[in-house]
């Protein structure tokens, strides 16, 4: 399909064919961006700056200041996305978070109660390894879904290629948003576990010797190999 192609102007919108539509709304995006190219230059010029810039100043906090990095990354991550959708009325995000939010609050509260109950270390993993496999699968399947759409294969199914980029876009967003915000609330958690139980000195965790089929945690025998993929079924 040539986008670029001329449409009749005596024909509305509302006469077009779906495929003059989708080279109507071609040709309406490059005439509101046009005479815009130095604009645009300036602004990725200044993004990339930056960007150069904020990733310095993180990486040197990180490296000096870990555990404040950590917590106020995990903060800023769990909060600052939530407002914006209050703000914008996103009710899918909301709802979303809410439901990830009362879930892994329970699982928090269950670290930090003492003395631990022997089967939350098995809790913690088998939320956030949930949390995990989820992650991955919405971010390779919007990443899919991109390729499709940057290949024109939306085009058989007659839809436009700004549906099938938001959706893909969504899912990937959700996919590293949740990842990642899982990643760092499954290391506060551990560190929590390990301090509970007091399983920590100065230098870090210390070595223990067990049998290669038990949990150094809970002392439950493990149901998977070393070398094998985890579960998510009953383990009590």
């Amino acid at each position: 399909m040539d986008l670029h192609r001329p449409i009749d102007p005596n024909k509305t919108y509302e006469e077009l064919t779906s495929e003059e539509k989708l080279r109507y709304d071609h040709q309406k995006l490059h005439e509101l961006h046009k005479g815009h190219e130095s604009m645009h230059l300036h602004m990725v010029m200044i993004l990339l700056v930056t960007l150069i810039v904020a990733q310095f100043i993180v990486l040197e906090w990180k490296k000096r200041h870990y555990r404040s990095y950590a917590s106020f990354t995990m903060v800023a991550m769990w909060t600052i996305p939530v407002l914006m959708s209050i703000k914008n009325h996103w009710v899918r995000f909301l709802v979303v978070w809410t439901i990830f939010t009362l879930c892994t609050g329970l699982v928090i509260r269950k670290c930090c109660v003492k003395p631990i109950n022997v089967t939350t270390p098995r809790l913690v993993y088998k939320w956030f390894y949930l949390i995990y496999k989820l992650s991955c699968f919405l971010g390779v399947f919007g990443y899919i879904l991109m390729m499709l759409t940057f290949l024109g294969i939306n085009l058989l199914f007659g839809h436009k290629p700004q549906a099938w980029m938001d959706i893909s876009l969504m899912l990937l967003f959700y996919g590293l948003y949740f990842g990642v915000l899982g990643r760092d609330v499954a290391e506060y958690c551990t560190d929590k576990l390990a301090a509970s139980i007091g399983y920590y000195t100065q230098e870090g965790i210390p070595t223990r010797q067990l049998e290669s089929d038990v949990c150094a945690v809970c002392g439950n025998k493990l149901l998977v190999g070393v070398d094998e993929e985890g579960v998510l079924g009953e383990s009590d």
